[in-house]
Formats: structure tokens, sequence, C-alpha cells
């Protein structure tokens, strides 16, 4: 019997597939529950019993050790596949979720913005995997995506159907977004013409200040059709579950956070179901 992890994953038979849906979790700015809400809507989306891959392209590679993959421990990963060394099915690896798995990001995914510089359509890599790896057996493919707008971001921007956006309710975060969007939409017109923005999720959200209230109210104004109605609280169990190595519905499922997140994954579902009807 086969060892490799990839061999876990049942492929589906192609004439039945439709693909996975890729949503990157983007923002330029850190500290706004990127790396929490891939993490834990990945987990949610499995808890509802869909085939969900998490890719970690953060070279602090968090997202993996939050799943249970320590970074001193990982052979191969996303910097494997984004240089070409590994195929996709190659570097997947369980979680403790039978319906999750991860692409661990390695140490060496840090020097992956310079080595793919000299790399030919550097920025379809990561497309081009998955591409190659077609059809590919999960209904979601969740990117982390690193704090900035490097080639690693961008990759994950030409592959994904969608951008999820997690920020905080401050004023610097509204500032990131604007340049966020900006990005998108380039993106769109020159690289990848069925990127659209999945939604935006509010992280953290004290609803009881003022300053929150009225970055909320703003970014509605701009783009009420993409905010989610779901909200992420503050949350000391958020916070302590990467620590065990486990997404937070697994440390402790009766916490605020781990129902928000299970409620942001019904609501992403639900936007889904609603866009496939007729």
């Amino acid at each position: 019997m086969s060892t490799d992890p990839a061999a876990k994953v049942a492929r589906p038979d192609p004439s039945t597939s439709r693909g996975a849906r890729v949503v990157a979790i983007s923002n330029q700015k850190g500290g706004e529950g990127k790396t929490t809400t891939a993490v834990n809507l990945a987990a949610s989306l499995a808890a509802a019993e869909k085939r969900v891959l998490l890719v970690d392209l953060d070279p602090q590679g968090n997202a993996s050790s939050a799943v249970g993959q320590s970074r001193g421990h990982i052979k191969a990963g996303s910097y494997e596949l984004l240089l070409g060394g590994a195929s996709l099915l190659s570097v997947v690896q369980p979680t403790e979720l039978p319906t999750l798995q991860v692409v661990p990001a390695s140490e060496d995914l840090a020097g992956a913005e310079i080595e793919l510089v000299s790399v030919l359509s550097r920025e379809t890599v990561l497309a081009r995997a998955f591409k190659k790896a077609a059809p590919l057996p999960w209904d979601y493919i969740i990117l982390d995506c690193p704090p900035s707008l490097g080639l690693l971001t961008l990759n994950a921007l030409v592959a994904a159907d969608s951008v999820l956006i997690p920020m905080q309710a401050k004023y610097f975060s509204l500032e990131g977004l604007g340049a966020l969007t900006g990005t998108i939409g380039m993106i769109k017109d020159s690289l990848n013409p069925r990127l659209q923005v999945e939604g935006i999720v509010f992280c953290m959200l004290d609803k009881r200040t003022n300053l929150a209230q009225q970055v909320v109210a703003e970014v509605k104004r701009h783009f009420a059709e993409h905010v989610f109605e779901t909200v992420i609280p503050p949350n000391v169990r958020l916070s302590e579950s990467p620590s065990h190595g486990k997404p937070v519905l697994l440390y402790d499922i009766e916490s605020k956070g781990a129902k928000a997140y299970l409620e942001l994954a019904q609501e992403l579902l639900a936007r889904q179901e609603a866009r496939q009807k007729p």
C-alpha cells in the first residue's frame, strides 16, 4: 500500500468533476486576520463535508503549523510546487480533518520571490500547476497569501477564481483595501479575466467602538454587495488554537470564533449556490 499522502486524496471521475473553486485569502496589510481566516474557513468548509485543500503561500508558514504541519519537518511543499520540483498531488499532506488537506510552506519558500524572477511566465506558475493536475479532486482550494503584493500573491491571484479579503475595522485597513481592490482590477484586466471579489469579512471586530462602526459603514458604502454579513469577533480561543496545531473548531467548537467561521463558511456556500442558479 502506498504511503504517499497524495494517494489519500481520491480523484473524481473527470466526466463528472466540475473542478475546484480556488479562493485566494489576501490582504497586502499584515495583521488583518488573513491566515486565521484561511485556516479556519478551510476547516469549516471541510466540516461542511466539502473536500478542501489549503495551500500555504506565506513564507512564515503559519497556516501550515496551524493545521499540524511543523515547518522543520516539511520535506516538500509550496516552494517545490512553484519552482517545478514537485507536482501538486505529490506535496499534499493530510490533516486531522479527513476532508481537509494542505500544501505546507517549507522554510525554502522565503527565497521563492527571488527565484521566480528568472522563471518564464513567472506569474502563472501556480495556475499551470493546477492545470497540470486537473481534474482537481477538491471542491475548494484556499490559498493563504503573504501580506504583500509580490510574486507569491500575484501567482495566487492569477490562479484564483475569487479573492476573499479579511480586514479589521481600522483606518489604515481601509487604505489597504483600496490598494488591494485596485490590484485585483488590474489583474482581472490583464492576467485573469475570471477573477472576482468573493467578499470582504471583518475580523476581530469590536462593534462597540465608533471607529469600527464608521469603517464598516464606509466599506459597505463602496462595496455593499461584497461585505459578508458574518463578522469574526475578538476571541481568545482563535488566538490559542494555532499553538496547538489545530483549527479553532477542533480546539474549542463552542467558542465564538469557531461558531463565526462556521457561519462564514455557510454564507460563502450559500453565495456560491446562488451564483450557480440559472
